[in-house]
């Protein structure tokens, strides 16, 4: 047998003993399963990126017809408002990054509950993750808004709790449920040869998890990792609804500034055409790992 603790290898002929080989067309065949049943994410074009742009000078344009002598020009308001805009969607990303590294650390080890050998812990980690997995994302972050106090004290400091912390939180729920699941199904689907060949070699059963089967599970983990997170990017613009003020909510603000209806495609297509160029690149980058992953390398 190879000293390799990662994939085992075949004997030699000369051993009649069967060994188990890593089941490598599994992923291959759901990959092709998956562009095949969702085309348009497998044959996703930068060129629709085009067509957006197209539609957002379109609509400038006919808000530029609509427009009289009097007001300045779409392209000038646009410009006008991009850098307080564009913070707004700065403060977009930063929510997102937040709630992604809280839920990513929480749903590490709450998907690692799901698998333990202890039966209470495995019970209480899947109704956590089937519960937070399952509602939905606004009702959570209404819940977080309004159930969360507005100042903790920790050890005689008053620590405030503003509007952007708690819908972070509310974010971050649904995202370690979801990650929690990604990381039981990436630690299940390694072979249990695996599991079986180390605890040969004496390796206690953490030492196996972290050392062996854990490294293995990061190239099955990364693309629906990158998948969420371009998601919970996109999402973050429920936080508009309860009073943060990101992206949408300074948009409206804008809007109501100026007092043009004209306006509203406009705007609402720019801002559409940030988030395009943000989660293309992951879109993108997601169908490449997941083709690069599919086989052993």
């Amino acid at each position: 047998m190879s000293r390799r603790l990662g994939w085992l290898e075949p004997l030699p002929q000369t051993s009649d003993l069967p060994v188990l080989l890593p089941v490598v067309e599994r992923p291959i065949s759901g990959a092709n399963t998956d562009r095949k049943f969702c085309p348009s994410l497998a044959r996703l074009r930068g060129g629709y990126g085009f067509w957006i742009v197209a539609a957002l000078l379109l609509s400038a344009g006919v808000a530029g017809a609509e427009t009289g002598p009097v007001h300045p020009s779409i392209v000038a308001t646009l410009i006008k408002w991009t850098p307080l805009l564009f913070g707004g969607f700065l403060f977009n990303l930063a929510i997102s990054a937040f709630a992604m590294i809280g839920g990513t650390a929480a749903g590490v080890f709450l998907g690692l509950g799901e698998i333990v050998q202890f039966a209470p812990v495995r019970a209480v980690a899947w109704l956590v993750t089937h519960f937070f997995r399952n509602a939905p994302w606004l009702v959570l972050l209404f819940f977080c808004m309004y159930m969360l106090p507005f100042q903790v004290t920790v050890f005689g400091t008053t620590v405030p709790l503003p509007d952007w912390v708690k819908a972070t939180f509310g974010l971050a729920l649904p995202v370690m449920a979801n990650v929690a699941e990604i990381v039981r199904g990436a630690v299940q689907s390694i072979p249990s040869s695996q599991w079986e060949s180390a605890e040969a070699l004496a390796f206690t059963r953490s030492q196996i998890l972290w050392m062996i089967i854990l490294p293995q599970c990061v190239k099955r983990m990364l693309p629906p990792w990158m998948n969420l997170y371009a998601i919970l990017a996109m999402d973050t613009v429920l936080a508009s609804i309860v009073g943060v003020n990101e992206v949408m909510t300074l948009t409206g603000d804008a809007l109501g500034a100026e007092s043009r209806p004209e306006l509203l495609l406009p705007f609402y297509g720019y801002i559409l055409l940030w988030f395009f160029l943000y989660c293309y690149p992951i879109a993108r980058w997601t169908i490449r790992f997941e083709r690069r992953f599919a086989v052993d390398r």
